[in-house]
């Protein structure tokens, strides 16, 4: 059985809104495409029966799901019926929830999410330490206090953070969190991450991606994640 492998230069955009979105984004160059479900605070973008569609249209391991669901069975079960090739899990879930959708979905990246909420990245640190041996990767994002969402704010937090995880957090780190055409690439030459996402700094006023934001996104990301760095810690 192969292991999981994190795609190189990952560039991920979440939050689509159906097929004809989906292939632009593929077709502009994004590895994976987030399917936010079961959110506490966003409203998903779209259903489980739409999502599970749209991952048989495209391809199960283009897709991945984004969730905070808190039942290892529940997550296996969702991530299954997509056939996703990565699972996000939100929700500050303990190193016990990690190990039991590890072990229930044995080909599938798992992805831990770190909630950037201060400058300070020693409690993250400390928390990648407990969860690293149990995902394959660590995606960040911002939270937002107005709101209490930790994922789609569309908000920046210190880049220093990331830069110290992506550093000594054992897993290869994606980097998220506001995001946009303009900043990822001082984004990537400061953190030096292993992939990044976006969402909301692609779409326009209505929600739907622009695909001009799109274009340029993926390709300032690549370059720029394809500029000599250090290594990155290897998916184990």
């Amino acid at each position: 059985m192969d292991a999981p492998r994190l795609p190189p230069r990952l560039v991920q955009i979440a939050g689509v809104r159906g097929r004809e979105e989906a292939v632009m984004l593929l077709d502009a160059g994004a590895d994976l495409l987030g399917l936010p479900l079961r959110l506490p605070v966003h409203d998903p973008d779209m259903s489980e029966d739409e999502a599970a569609a749209l991952a048989r249209d495209v391809g199960g391991e283009r897709v991945c799901l984004i969730t905070y669901e808190s039942n290892p069975a529940e997550t296996a079960a969702l991530c299954r019926r997509l056939d996703a090739g990565a699972v996000q899990l939100h929700g500050g879930h303990p190193p016990g929830t990690l190990a039991a959708v590890r072990s229930a979905l044995p080909r599938t990246l798992i992805i831990a999410s770190l909630i950037v909420r201060s400058p300070d990245s020693a409690p993250l640190l400390a928390e990648a330490e407990a969860l690293a041996p149990h995902c394959h990767a660590f995606i960040t994002d911002t939270f937002d206090p107005a709101t209490g969402a930790s994922g789609a704010t569309g908000l920046t937090h210190p880049w220093e953070v990331d830069r110290e995880l992506a550093r000594r957090c054992g897993r290869p780190l994606i980097l998220a969190g506001g995001l946009t055409p303009d900043n990822v690439a001082e984004a990537v030459r400061l953190v030096r991450p292993a992939g990044v996402d976006a969402h909301t700094g692609l779409e326009d006023a209505d929600g739907t991606k622009n695909p001009d934001k799109v274009r340029r996104f993926v390709a300032e990301a690549k370059k720029s994640l394809a500029a000599p760095s250090s290594s990155h810690p290897p998916v184990r």
